[in-house]
């Protein structure tokens, strides 16, 4: 039988070092928020693959779903042969849309596709090219898309040139004291120093930054990001690729602010595992551009295209938006619970179960504590808990586990927390790191 080592012997022989690995734990089969590694050791999910099962690991209707559309064909190409679940998820998400203004869909496989088609199409619809983003955003690994991420190493370092015409705001943190409008004062010099906002096609904003350390946008700063698009002719896009379906306590966390977005990028947690993303947008817009000008060969596949269906109807019969408030509520007072006992815990914030903690030294928000993060991390793993780190500094810890955990798993998978920052941040850890 193959072990985790003998495994990550070969991975370290045949895969590029680009590509990273929290763990050297090789998952061999998992169910909602478990998964059991090639050795049979169990481990509690606070990842969900970041943040793609928010219906869980192999959720039974998912699995039907799929097994289902495999037996009748796995791909067809919707633009040579198209088929009637990719219609019937675009209607879907068409009516889950925020905003009453008529929709439109377009299907593609991986979030960076969804976020590269959105500049596409907002760029074709004003005839523009100027893009404004925020700093600490994340938006994918594509070369567009790098230079759209608010963050250089490392996504950007040693890639470039980047796209041309990317512009970056400083995202509001009112833990880092950036307040909104220290943004606005930003935007407005930018105007003026920089790019004519007659030349700018779409600002693209994420409402809760992701890889940037679970920062929510103030609704105010969403709402006047609006009223600024509108007087400018501006396209705004918001990035829910992370955020969505019900992950925040809302089907998107956009609503929290009770804005439209005229274009908005989903992906992650649409179809439970299967590679799928979507641009959502007025119609007007993503109809701007001519026959033959989006696509892809495997965009919207049918597998995903089931999945997506299924993923809905879940969200919808568990509830699983109101569950997320819930458990967030739940997850949020333990961990301010630890924040009391250990003064690494510089912050704890969260919209639903999107919740985050900051390690800082001596509860200092301007002294970032990523080497901890790093050691919370892989001493989680021991315990048998799967953590992420994320974060500008990268000295935040994220909390991504499935919409459908059991609370008596939650609650294990805290008291194991516990035991790894007792591990890394307790008394007798902090005498040996000094």
């Amino acid at each position: 039988m193959n072990s985790n080592s003998d495994l990550h012997k070969r991975r370290e022989a045949a895969v590029p070092r680009g590509v990273s690995n929290n763990y050297a734990i090789y998952a061999e089969r998992a169910r909602n928020a478990e998964l059991w590694d090639i050795e049979g050791r169990r481990y509690i999910d606070f990842a969900s693959g970041i943040a793609v099962l928010n219906t869980g690991h192999v959720h039974p209707a998912v699995e039907a779903a799929l097994a289902a559309q495999v037996g009748r064909f796995t791909h067809a190409c919707f633009q040579v042969t198209p088929y009637e679940s990719y219609i019937a998820l675009a209607e879907a998400l068409n009516a889950l849309a925020p905003g009453g203004t008529p929709k439109k869909t377009i299907f593609l496989s991986t979030g960076a596709e969804a976020v590269e088609n959105a500049i596409k199409i907002a760029r074709f619809h004003t005839k523009r090219s100027g893009v404004i983003a925020f700093s600490g955003g994340f938006h994918g690994r594509t070369l567009a898309c790098s230079a759209l991420t608010g963050k250089v190493v490392p996504y950007k370092a040693g890639f470039g040139p980047m796209l041309p015409e990317v512009y970056h705001l400083p995202y509001p943190i009112a833990y880092h004291g950036i307040s909104v409008d220290d943004s606005f004062a930003a935007l407005e010099q930018l105007f003026k120093a920089d790019i004519d906002p007659a030349r700018v096609a779409a600002m693209i904003i994420e409402p809760v930054l992701g890889e940037g350390g679970f920062y929510a946008a103030p609704p105010e700063f969403l709402r006047r990001l609006r009223a600024v698009c509108d007087q400018h002719g501006i396209v705004l896009i918001v990035d829910e690729i992370q955020t969505g379906f019900a992950r925040t306590g809302r089907m998107f966390a956009v609503e929290y602010a009770g804005i439209e977005p005229d274009l908005m990028t989903v992906a992650k947690s649409l179809a439970g595992g299967v590679p799928i993303s979507a641009v959502i947008g007025k119609a007007q817009i993503m109809d701007s551009p001519v026959p033959g000008g989006l696509g892809g060969t495997y965009a919207g596949s049918p597998l995903g295209c089931a999945a997506g269906l299924a993923v809905l109807g879940v969200i919808e019969r568990e509830q699983l938006a109101a569950r997320a408030a819930t458990l967030g509520e739940r997850l949020v007072s333990r961990l301010k619970a630890l924040q009391a006992r250990f003064p690494c815990i510089g912050d704890v914030r969260g919209l639903g179960m999107m919740v985050a903690m900051e390690l800082v030294k001596n509860r200092k928000a301007d002294a970032p504590d990523a080497d901890l993060a790093k050691q919370l991390v892989q001493a989680a793993g021991r315990h048998g808990l799967i953590l992420l780190s994320c974060g500008i500094y990268a000295n935040v810890i994220r909390f991504l586990a499935p919409l459908t955990i059991e609370e008596r798993l939650l609650d294990e998978g805290l008291g194991l927390l516990e035991a790894a920052l007792e591990e890394v941040a307790g008394a007798g850890a902090l005498e040996k790191r000094a």
